[in-house]
């Protein structure tokens, strides 16, 4: 009995072990469940949060101002400020009218004119150096079209103002009929339409990282070549033509004691060393650059490139002297004009 007694007692303890163990082996299973199915939610919830971050819109980075576009920027904002009061004023005010001849006074209200059309347009560019462009292609194309218009008109206009004074002084030249002046101004405006008809194809939408900038786009090197040699060709010729033409006035004036004048000196030397100045960096780039495409020269090219944009600003300050040299101070020119046998002819 004692020995049945002591195996029941036995096989107890091996029953109660094992249900023990178990019950410790589903206590883990279960803890290791949990512990599992807690991890691979925490993942889910993870990949949930960085998928909502990278599918989110991220904000475009702060604009990268460099020294170029903060110095264009700058001159354009003075070009702005000053050039459009005082080519207003000419309009508005007429000065020395009564010294100048009826071309005249239509040549400078032209100039005057064409000036303040191309200042009207600085704000927005301006703001395309500083920020992005969000007008669309359209916008683009015209508003480059008009600022080329009446870059070109300021330039034909200035031209022909000296070539007019180089006749009416150096040859006594008489003015021209009411129907002439008009064919003459219409011409000027229709040459500086096909002039400009290179940029409206040139510009277009181009993005730099997060900003779209409307700038000129070629479809080919050649392209490219063909539109900076014509800018160059017109404003060397133009220049030219304005600097003959003032030397020889000054010559001129010169022959005689009676009309040796400083001041006509002063304004005759101002309106070319202007020209010249504001003009001619911007054409000399344009040089430089159909070099750099024939030469295949990437140094050369960029570097006209980081320039290009301020002597282009150069050329709009010429918009803010023009009233000075031709409006305001141009009545010692048109004296020598009427001291020479014809009254109002300047």
């Amino acid at each position: 009995m004692i020995s049945w007694f002591l195996c029941y007692l036995f096989l107890f303890e091996r029953i109660l072990f094992l249900t023990c163990s178990v019950n410790n082996i589903t206590q883990y299973t279960t803890f290791s469940f949990s512990a599992s199915r807690l991890c691979s939610m925490e993942q889910l919830n993870s990949t949930v949060v960085t998928s909502n971050i990278s599918s989110s819109p991220v904000p475009p980075p702060p604009p990268s101002w460099d020294s170029s576009s903060l110095v264009t920027a700058v001159v354009l904002s003075l070009c702005f400020l000053l050039g459009v009061p005082g080519n207003t004023a000419v309009i508005i005010l007429k000065p020395n009218r009564q010294h100048l001849s009826n071309l005249s006074q239509a040549l400078m209200l032209n100039l005057a004119m064409s000036d303040l059309l191309c200042l009207l347009t600085l704000p927005l560019w301006i703001y395309t150096f500083l920020y992005s462009w969000t007008l669309g292609l359209v916008a683009c194309k015209l508003l480059t079209y008009l600022m080329y218009c009446s870059l070109y008109g300021s330039m034909l206009t200035v031209t022909a103002l000296s070539v007019q004074r180089y006749l009416q002084v150096v040859y006594l030249q008489k003015c021209l009929p009411q129907a002439g002046k008009r064919r003459l101004l219409a011409l000027l405006w229709l040459v500086a339409m096909i002039l400009s008809i290179p940029a409206l194809v040139v510009r277009q939408l181009g993005t730099d990282g997060h900003w779209t900038q409307c700038k000129a786009l070629y479809s080919s090197p050649a392209q490219e070549v063909a539109v900076l040699l014509t800018e160059s060709l017109v404003g060397f010729v133009s220049f030219s033509l304005v600097a003959f033409a003032y030397i020889s006035v000054h010559r001129k004036v010169h022959q005689a004691a009676f009309f040796n004048n400083p001041q006509t000196t002063w304004l005759v030397t101002s309106i070319i060393v202007t020209f010249f100045a504001l003009w001619m960096p911007y054409l000399i780039i344009n040089v430089l650059g159909v070099a750099a495409i024939a030469a295949k020269s990437e140094g050369l090219l960029k570097f006209c490139m980081n320039s290009w944009n301020i002597v282009g600003a150069l050329t709009f300050v010429n918009s803010c002297l023009n009233p000075l040299l031709y409006a305001f101070a141009s009545r010692n020119i048109c004296t020598v004009c009427q001291k020479a046998r014809h009254k109002y002819c300047c």
